[in-house]
């Protein structure tokens, strides 16, 4: 997903258009999108990751917010590079693919819309791998941080899950059945909260000039 990074914070991996991968940029004749500090987000890295987010998510974000969210990786690419952050095994990146594999008819019609979205299977299985490696970074430095307390259990049950549940018509289990359950959501809560303000107030202390699209850098 970014020059550097990550979606990942990952200029590692392989075929990835990332700066500080210089033979790779080399090979490829591409327009910068943006530059952030040192490195470049290129316009293939955002068509990319926007037909990516059209396969999963049958919809894609704007410019402007893809741009934000390669600079993102690139964030956390830096800091998973200090702290010698282990990329997803391969038992974990095939549970993910065998995942998006469920949300289509067949894997047939995964492989007909990856090519209606130009995607090759390398790059679906690229981006996977970094979705897994930024999600699995943004929960080991912020999970320990996230703690949740029974009151907030209790407030959760009393004002979101069992008005839900009520609202399908649906039982209400008594909360202690559910409690592991509802403080992994809060957590999960928590350590996006945490990450998203990380992000965003990194992302304004870094230099980042955004190239209108058409221009010459």
């Amino acid at each position: 997903m970014c020059a550097r990074a990550q979606s990942d914070p990952f200029s590692s991996l392989p075929g990835q258009a990332v700066a500080g991968n210089g033979s790779a940029r080399a090979q490829t004749v591409d327009g910068i999108a943006a530059r952030i500090e040192d490195d470049i987000i290129t316009e293939s890295e955002i068509r990319e990751l926007g037909a990516f987010q059209q396969l999963v998510d049958g919809k894609s974000k704007t410019r402007a917010e893809l741009i934000n969210e390669l600079a993102d990786q690139w964030i956390v690419h830096g800091e998973a590079a200090a702290a010698k952050f282990p990329e997803p095994s391969a038992t974990d990146l095939d549970r993910a693919y065998a995942e998006l594999v469920k949300q289509f008819r067949s894997p047939d019609e995964l492989q007909k819309r990856c090519v209606e979205a130009d995607l090759t299977d390398e790059a679906v299985h690229r981006l996977l791998k970094q979705q897994l490696f930024l999600s699995h970074f943004i929960d080991y430095r912020f999970r320990p941080a996230a703690q949740v307390n029974d009151e907030q259990i209790q407030a959760y049950y009393r004002d979101e899950f069992a008005p839900q549940l009520k609202a399908r018509g649906q039982a209400v289990p008594p909360v202690e059945d559910v409690e592991d359950t509802i403080r992994e959501v809060l957590i999960q809560r928590a350590i996006t909260d945490r990450a998203t303000k990380w992000l965003d107030d990194t992302r304004q202390r870094l230099r980042i000039d955004v190239v209108s699209p058409g221009s010459t850098p």
